[in-house]
């Protein structure tokens, strides 16, 4: 069977070398099996590999027809933003630690790799989130997240005070450490911690999740992917957004942050054996002893 993909996009983790040997190998079979590799100027330091040509995420966006990113969930989250737009299709190699999105294990490489370019794989289309910051009407800055959109305390040891509008409406008044809008990628991330349930990535829905709420009968709340959130920041300083845990965005007292669904989904795609209940069991270790847990049984 040719292959689907001529022309693909390697990203490595950040200003990290110990992915260097990951990045060699696929970047050596990829070019032994006859395709031009494109391979993101962040990660072009740790190549020793001769042929892949240097290239901003831009052109690769632009000319890539799949991305492989290795690292783990935090690469592919800033990999998914800067794609997104583009439709090129993601797939992940874990070198990280749950690795909830990247489930090409380095074991698996080149079969796995190599399945996907085969054209045997499945792609899902995940929600992405948008977020502005507006004072009054102009817009002050704006970020795109995958997992999460987090209005949350900076610097001190109190509650902010947020009025949270959904489609206009007021929702809830929160007297909190903060505020998560997740989309369900993102529901296994932050918002678990928060007490937040666990959303099917097929989905079309948001998690609005309170951080440690005053009130303790605040709890999260799932609504449609359609919504409209809009969340007005009280006389409270020492307050950001932060966008998947990697962006960070200043708000002042009476800022609003209006988050809402992106129009483009990040293709992701998986290994043709993938089992998102399976992946949950291993990840969060359902049904296993704490590591040193003695029983009386």
């Amino acid at each position: 069977m040719p292959y689907l993909f001529s022309t693909i996009g390697l990203i490595g983790k950040y200003n990290d070398a110990s992915v260097a040997p990951t990045l060699d190998q696929i970047a050596g079979w990829l070019r032994q099996a006859g395709r031009r590799v494109l391979l993101d100027e962040q990660s072009a330091a740790h190549v020793t590999v001769r042929g892949p040509e240097v290239a901003t995420r831009r052109l690769i966006g632009r000319q890539a027809d799949l991305a492989i990113v290795v690292g783990g969930d935090g690469t592919l989250l800033d990999a998914a933003r800067a794609l997104v737009d583009f439709q090129v299709p993601i797939v992940g190699v874990n070198l990280g630690r749950l690795g909830f999105l990247t489930d090409v294990s380095p074991n698996e490489i080149p079969a796995g790799l190599d399945e996907i370019l085969q054209g045997r794989f499945r792609e899902e289309l995940r929600l992405m989130l948008h977020a502005q910051v507006l004072r009054g009407e102009q817009t002050l800055s704006e970020a795109m997240a995958l997992n999460d959109v987090v209005v949350h305390k900076r610097d001190v040891a109190r509650m902010v005070e947020l009025d949270t509008f959904l489609d206009g409406q007021l929702l809830n008044a929160y007297r909190s450490d903060g505020l998560i809008i997740s989309t369900p990628t993102g529901s296994t991330a932050y918002a678990l911690s928060c007490g937040g349930p666990i959303l099917h990535p097929a989905l079309e829905a948001l998690l609005v999740a309170p951080i440690c709420p005053h009130t303790l009968t605040h709890r999260p709340i799932v609504v449609g992917a359609d919504a409209q959130i809009e969340i007005c920041v009280r006389n409270t300083t020492h307050t950001q957004i932060t966008c998947d845990g990697q962006i960070s965005l200043p708000i002042e007292p009476g800022d609003r942050v209006v988050v809402r669904q992106k129009r483009r989904r990040m293709r992701l795609l998986h290994p043709v054996g993938h089992d998102y209940f399976e992946l949950l069991r291993a990840k969060l270790r359902w049904g296993v002893n704490p590591e040193g847990a003695t029983s009386n049984r």
